[in-house]
């Protein structure tokens, strides 16, 4: 099941960069923490507003994100 709409933006919220829930976690950050090695029980202990489909979404979201279509030109 999908957890996408776990992310939202909204220009008043961190500049508009997709966030958790409308909190002031950016998606970036999530990734950013579980980059660095960081797990995902770490990451709730550290952000205990956070839910574990949180993560979730920020994973479906970031792969969502990367994959685009690849245009050739002729």
């Amino acid at each position: 099941m999908s957890e996408i709409d776990r992310i939202t933006t909204d220009a008043t919220v961190c500049g508009g960069r997709p966030c958790i829930r409308g909190l002031r976690v950016r998606v970036t950050d999530v990734l950013e923490l579980l980059a660095a090695g960081a797990t995902r029980e770490e990451i709730l202990r550290d952000l205990p507003h956070l839910e574990p489909e949180d993560i979730v979404a920020v994973l479906e979201f970031a792969a969502r994100q990367s994959d685009h279509p690849v245009l050739r030109s002729a």
